[in-house]
């Protein structure tokens, strides 16, 4: 579970976030809308453990991402939106890199990195470089890398972009089978889509602050539309007039 409470964050005179708060719950996939500048990246790297907020809290699993950062380091799996791969290592090498920071060693890490990288259909490129990798197969070994410790909250930042669409189809299962799992999972995305597709829950997020915060028919309900792209924009554009 992730709890957010009143976050505040400021880069210079620039506030990023005022007063953030929210919640993504086990076993429900809770999607974080909002134009590029509107918050997103930097409440999900406050949630990551990258930055520290000015003001408030964030709970990862019962941890705090400010005073017991590495135990939420331990039962958080992230994507980022570029996917940071160690370049001069490959595929294989990146994910037990990673298994080997969480701890895991020997049978069990070579059994977990062979089952990530069938499922994820990577492994004609597992041995190769990540230099040389296109952008849908740095993202497929980001996740496995993601995924490696079986972490029970999970942080995609627009997990799609740049994935074929049987990637994508992939990905939805994959998602899916987390939430079912009982996994939390928040993720960011511009597609529409994918939101309607996925998402229990949705926050929706303007200049810095939450506008918005339901299960999707709620926010149909509230903003007077059965289209949640016409949704997004009129939360939006609340926020930014008002």
């Amino acid at each position: 579970m992730i709890l957010v409470d009143n976050l505040a964050k400021s880069f210079g005179a620039v506030q990023a976030l005022h007063d953030v708060s929210f919640t993504a719950q086990d076993g429900r996939i809770t999607g974080l809308l909002g134009h590029n500048g509107a918050g997103k990246s930097t409440t999900l790297r406050i949630l990551s453990t990258v930055l520290r907020a000015d003001k408030g809290r964030a709970l990862v699993d019962g941890h705090d991402c400010s005073s017991d950062s590495l135990r939420v380091r331990q039962s958080l799996g992230v994507l980022p939106h570029a996917s940071g791969l160690y370049v001069q290592l490959t595929g294989r090498e990146n994910i037990e890199y990673y298994a080997r920071l969480h701890g895991m060693k020997g049978a069990a890490l070579r059994s977990a990195c062979d089952g990530l990288i069938e499922r994820f259909g990577i492994g004609a490129v597992a041995g190769r470089r990540a230099k040389g990798y296109s952008q849908g197969e740095r993202l497929k070994v980001a996740l496995a890398r993601a995924l490696i410790h079986k972490p029970r909250t999970v942080i995609l930042d627009e997990p799609t972009n740049g994935l074929d669409v049987n990637a994508v189809r992939m990905l939805r299962e994959i998602i899916r089978e987390l939430r079912a799992s009982g996994c939390c999972v928040l993720f960011s995305s511009h597609v529409m889509q994918e939101v309607a597709a996925l998402c229990d829950d949705i926050v929706i997020i303007a200049q810095g602050r939450v506008v918005v915060h339901g299960t999707p028919g709620e926010i149909l309900t509230a903003l007077g539309t059965d289209d949640l792209e016409e949704a997004f924009v009129r939360a939006a554009a609340d926020r930014e007039s008002a």
